[in-house]
């Protein structure tokens, strides 16, 4: 079997996606040069509190973060004399500024600070969340922008929480499968490209495609609106990658496992997914074995083996008789 010819696509964050991404989740609203966020990347995606820099030492000085203020960095500039204190943010209106600046705490732009800021374009935000709450949800925010990802052709679907691909060549099926499975309660996420995402060394996570999120293609129907036809419980936004499960015509060649114990693994980014195999025939119900596949994966995940259990009785059976 074949290896898919999948391109890895790395992202290169900017000011306005962060925010676009992060509006809601990250309660941020703009103070000033909104029009410099087009555009403009987030070198390292993480942020720095410039509290060490706002005192006097900038030999570390993490420039190519976004930096964040909140009401200790607030309440040392109050303290510091007016010549001290833009003295002291010179290291953030230099011509190598930060990409952008987040108030915290719904803290409003100082005086002090919005000529210097408007004066070298540099974006700033502001957020109603607590300063340390508000770093941990937007670097967690960059990281999911930035996550390397993939297209991939296929179908995804939630079945019994377990997020499984269904993947084979055009024609044979998937949709029509995911149809039946979507029917009986579980859940699509995508049909036909779904993206892929490494989001930690050890998971995938697979999302739609914006512009057919909630559509699939029925061959001789043509397009349909899963949640209007089944409801919004019949979608999901984006799960975890489980299984994938390789559709192919019996003539298409290659050994199928007929055992279980030989279970194979396919490299997404990295990671290990596992990956079946099954063949498609006339007459075979294939929309009850994707799903008892998936239940069975729920339940390797949870340390049961049903193959090797068998296995090993069958081999303490042996022993015993010799």
């Amino acid at each position: 079997m074949t290896q898919p010819n999948w391109t890895v696509e790395t992202r290169k964050v900017t000011v306005a996606e962060f925010v676009r991404e992060g509006r809601d989740a990250l309660d941020l609203q703009w103070e000033a040069n909104e029009e410099a966020a087009e555009g403009r990347p987030i070198p390292e995606l993480a942020l720095n509190r410039p509290g060490l820099a706002l005192a006097g030492f900038t030999r570390y000085f993490a420039r190519r973060r976004i930096q964040v203020f909140g009401l200790a960095e607030h309440h040392y500039l109050q303290s510091l004399s007016q010549r001290t204190r833009l003295e002291r943010l010179q290291p953030l209106v230099h011509r190598n500024f930060p990409p952008a600046i987040v108030l915290a705490r719904g803290r409003r732009l100082p005086a002090y600070l919005r000529s210097a800021v408007r004066r070298v374009r540099i974006p700033l935000l502001r957020t109603g969340m607590v300063t340390g709450h508000f770093m941990n949800a937007a670097t967690l925010l960059l990281q999911s922008i930035a996550a390397p990802r993939i297209r991939a052709a296929g179908t995804m679907l939630v079945i019994k929480g377990v997020g499984v691909l269904l993947e084979g060549p055009p024609g044979i099926g998937k949709s029509e499968i995911a149809l039946a499975l979507i029917e009986r309660g579980h859940s699509l996420v995508a049909d036909d490209t779904v993206i892929l995402r490494r989001t930690s060394p050890r998971e995938i996570v697979a999302d739609p495609v914006a512009i057919t999120k909630a559509h699939m293609e029925i061959r001789g129907i043509g397009i349909i609106s899963v949640p209007s036809l089944f409801g919004v419980g019949a979608i999901r936004e984006s799960t975890r990658l489980d299984l994938i499960i390789r559709m192919q015509r019996p003539q298409d060649g290659g050994d199928l496992d007929r055992t279980g114990l030989d279970r194979k693994t396919r490299d997404v980014m990295g990671v290990p997914i596992p990956l079946i195999t099954v063949p498609v025939a006339a007459g075979r119900d294939l929309t009850h074995v994707v799903e008892v596949a998936a239940l069975n994966q729920r339940l390797h995940a949870m340390g049961y083996d049903a193959a090797r259990a068998l296995d090993e009785r069958l081999m303490a059976l042996f022993a015993s008789k010799t």
